[in-house]
């Protein structure tokens, strides 16, 4: 799979099948994800790769949360601009509705906030979480450096015929994440990624994505 292959097939997969994912096949792309652009190479960047038992746990004691109403933990990092405008608010509203509808979750299902989290914290099936965090004393280039890092991990994931899905959410249950990889205070959790092969059957979503001429201008060509 050349690298084009590999942007254009890499998507937010949110059904996966109970296969297992090899150790070697993780540690061979976590290895080489390591090469991703960092500033300074301070690479700051701190994985936990949890599965087994281990992350089964995790999924109950997190769901129980999410089943329970509890609106998770105070926040370290806004999710998304309080005050989100035109286009960035089309393009969010756009895509939850595309992607939950996929899911069976209707707009006007007054359940629906719990059954997402639910979905969430369940991985949507994945057998492999990556947790990455970064120690709080890190500023906004860190965190860009992490996110660049994160996109090398997916992107090589798709080499092996892997899919992932980045998720955020988790840091809603960062104190329950905490303590299942043993993260110390000094750090915050950026997001979770799961990691497997696509669930066999579950119709793909891809959602759109701005036309050039929206994100791009090119000057002086």
């Amino acid at each position: 799979m050349d690298v084009y292959e590999a942007v254009d097939t890499r998507r937010s997969v949110r059904a996966f099948s109970d296969e297992p994912v090899a150790r070697d096949v993780l540690e061979r792309v976590l290895a080489a994800a390591g090469r991703a652009p960092s500033s300074g190479n301070l690479q700051p960047w701190r994985l936990y790769v949890v599965t087994g038992e281990p992350l089964a746990g995790l999924k109950r004691r997190a769901t129980a949360r999410a089943l329970a109403g509890d609106p998770g933990d105070e926040r370290e990092y806004p999710m998304y601009p309080a005050e989100l405008v035109s286009p960035y608010l089309d393009r969010l509203s756009s895509a939850a509705d595309q992607r939950y509808r996929a899911l069976g979750v209707r707009r006007d299902d007054h359940d629906r906030p719990r059954r997402i989290a639910a979905l969430n914290t369940q991985a949507f099936g994945a057998p492999v979480v990556l947790f990455c965090y970064l120690d709080k004393t890190m500023g906004c280039g860190q965190w860009g450096d992490a996110g660049m890092y994160l996109q090398t991990v997916m992107l090589l994931l798709r080499a092996e015929g892997l899919h992932s899905c980045a998720q955020v959410m988790w840091t809603m249950y960062r104190t329950t994440v905490g303590e299942v990889v043993g993260a110390g205070d000094g750090h915050a959790l950026f997001c979770g990624v799961a990691v497997g092969y696509e669930k066999e059957g579950v119709p793909p979503l891809r959602t759109g994505r701005a036309d050039l001429t929206e994100t791009v201008s090119f000057i002086g060509l």
